[in-house]
């Protein structure tokens, strides 16, 4: 605010359009940090949740398989085309590389090295439950790896689910499987790691497909 030689207060242009500019930057950088607050939470712990609960039933069923069922005729769940049946496997899911154990090994350390780190740009809750159920899955596959005979990073998976005309698997393998399908839908979908939704359709207007 200026004042005129007749004592009239006047308003400075300049002034008046630059407190404008600053406003509007305050705006879009308000804007902005929303933004960033909205999809600021990692979601370690829900990874964490997912992994630890696929790897405690794995493993607990495991164990009580090899317990009840081992050296044992395999159990009718739905006639002959759903079976409960232990075999060791050392090789990958439905079997296959039998001859790789160690391979596969250091695959499944790979992958749960992977997924630690992707875990820094999780924020995400569907990225979470996918990537926890890889994780999970892939530990609790490891922890024959390592602790089952033969051991030395070659020991022999227990599978008990049986299902004709497919393989015999086990629950750390759904836990991949489902992993991996739900993996695919999201990125077909377009959603991402870190929460964001795809660009395209926030600049058609149309609704966001991210979670």
């Amino acid at each position: 605010m200026t004042t005129d030689f007749e004592g009239r207060n006047v308003t400075d242009p300049g002034r008046g359009a630059a407190a404008h500019g600053e406003s509007e930057h305050d705006s879009e950088g308000e804007h902005e940090r929303g933004g960033a607050e909205a999809r600021g939470k990692r979601r370690i712990p829900h990874l964490l949740a997912v992994a630890c609960s696929a790897y405690a039933i794995d493993l607990f069923s495991k164990l009580a398989v090899v317990a009840k069922l081992e050296h044992h005729d395999a159990v009718n769940v739905l006639g002959t085309w759903l079976q409960l049946r232990v075999i060791r496997n050392s090789g990958a899911a439905f079997g296959m590389g039998g001859a790789s154990t160690f391979v596969f090994t250091v695959i499944a350390v790979a992958v749960s090295l992977a997924i630690v780190r992707l875990a820094r740009r999780l924020h995400s809750v569907p990225w979470a439950i996918a990537l926890g159920l890889l994780l999970g899955g892939a530990l609790g596959n490891l922890t024959d790896r390592l602790f089952r005979s033969p051991g030395q990073l070659r020991g022999a998976v227990v599978d008990f689910i049986s299902v004709r005309g497919f393989s015999v698997m086990n629950l750390a393998d759904w836990a991949i499987v489902c992993g991996g399908v739900l993996i695919v839908f999201f990125a077909f979908r377009g959603w991402e790691l870190d929460g964001a939704r795809e660009e395209a359709a926030g600049k058609t207007g149309a609704e966001p497909p991210g979670p």
